[in-house]
């Protein structure tokens, strides 16, 4: 078969810049270039997979003579249009291990081809089951150790996960090993569903065992039920979803890795202490003597502490105001010694009913500040119209004004009247 040789010059350096070397590298150097660019760019390492394919396309055209004639004198273009560019379904992977010894060898060390890698690190992807832990706020403030049941599966020991006692089995005939099964179902005129589900004779595996060749341990399922009591340590200034994780040791499944178990922090409310980040809120309500005229209370903290809190003396607290205390909120996560802030928000209660003689009104105005001084004459006074005024409750007189409004926009609107045609 005859090929056409463009007559144009086209760009003949790229390949080389891609892998690093010049224009008369030998074909050990080639060799070493590639497999240093390609171990740094290889995707099982966390490299570009484009680099990585780029990498491997250059290196099959220059290390064949051949190809490397050609690109050396046409160019690029001389390749794509079929002067021996042969790099039909090229494969970077099946390059790379090549020059590893095939089949045998790795660039990450050890046994086995680079695909063989990516395969056992596939089969070594762990898997992680979650379980929430119910925690109090003292259990985040002080540390805890929690115990906690659960059931996992384990290789039986009896057949060492054979699921037979002499170790063998045979190919499932529903399957053919594959473990699944299809399901064809007629949906109508031309028309059908196909549906995948687990193969009912070998549950998935593949394989099945004679009956009077099962384990006696295991019944042939190769595994085992146990429970399992987990020692859960949660560190001081953990937060309300945050996980812990206990690497292996949970489900097991054959000839693959074990689950490694997470437990994720579920936060009870607390019926005083309020958290927002590594501080903690408290709300705390004064009588009107108290905020006037000074208060102190004990509280009992998070770790059993007894706490004086007082006010300084002649200090006046208003309603809806914040107090804080250094160092007495929650303990910063891995850092336990220091502490967020603990907040007191106040309100004060003011009497509710009754009234004040006037003996005790003369002696409150002579303690607080001044009331406005308002004077009216005579005149002025007989000109104004006295009023009284009665206690009410506001979002009562709103919710009946809201239900009259809707009442008489009903009666604005009419019946509907419909017209039936004849």
């Amino acid at each position: 078969m005859f090929q056409r040789i463009p007559t144009k010059k086209s760009d003949n350096s790229k390949y080389y810049a891609v892998l690093g070397v010049g224009k008369g590298a030998s074909p050990d150097e080639l060799k070493k270039a590639y497999r240093k660019a390609a171990i740094k760019n290889h995707p099982d390492k966390g490299g570009d997979p484009e680099k990585f394919k780029e990498l491997a396309h250059a290196f099959q055209i220059l290390s064949d003579p051949k190809k490397r004639e050609i690109y050396d004198k046409y160019g690029e273009d001389a390749l794509k249009e079929g002067a021996g560019s042969g790099d039909a379904g090229l494969n970077p992977f099946d390059i790379l291990d090549s020059l590893f010894g095939g089949a045998g060898g790795n660039p990450f060390g050890g046994c086995g081809s680079s695909r063989d890698f990516r395969r056992q690190k596939k089969e070594e992807h762990v898997e992680k089951t979650s379980h929430p832990l119910k925690v109090t706020l003292e259990d985040l403030y002080n540390g805890a150790t929690k115990k906690v049941n659960t059931s996992r599966n384990v290789v039986c020991r009896n057949c060492k996960g054979t699921g037979s006692k002499t170790g063998s089995s045979s190919r499932c005939a529903e399957c053919l090993g594959s473990g699944r099964t299809n399901l064809i179902r007629q949906l109508g005129p031309n028309m059908i569903q196909q549906i995948q589900s687990v193969c009912s004779g070998c549950g998935g595996s593949g394989e099945t065992i004679r009956e009077e060749d099962k384990c006696g341990q295991c019944k042939g399922q190769k595994l085992l039920h146990e429970k399992k009591v987990w020692e859960v340590v949660v560190d001081k200034g953990m937060k309300h979803g945050q996980k812990i994780t206990l690497q292996g040791g949970y489900n097991e499944a054959h000839k693959k890795a074990t689950e490694d178990v997470v437990f994720v922090l579920q936060l009870k409310e607390h019926p005083e202490f309020k958290r927002k980040g590594d501080d903690l809120f408290l709300e705390r309500t004064l009588s009107l003597t108290e905020a006037l005229c000074g208060f102190q209370f004990s509280l009992t903290h998070l770790d059993g502490r007894q706490l004086l809190i007082k006010s300084k003396p002649g200090e006046i607290v208003k309603p809806g105001q914040f107090k804080a205390i250094n160092d007495e909120g929650m303990p910063h996560y891995q850092r336990p010694f220091e502490k967020g802030r603990l907040y007191l928000h106040f309100t004060v209660d003011f009497p509710k009913s009754g009234s004040l003689t006037m003996d005790r009104c003369d002696a409150i105005e002579d303690i607080l500040p001044p009331r406005a001084a308002v004077m009216f004459t005579d005149m002025e006074l007989d000109e104004c119209e006295e009023t009284t005024m009665i206690d009410v409750n506001i979002e009562d007189k709103m919710r009946k004004e809201e239900e009259q409004q809707e009442e008489t926009k009903l009666e604005d609107e009419g019946p509907r009247v419909q017209c039936n045609q004849q």
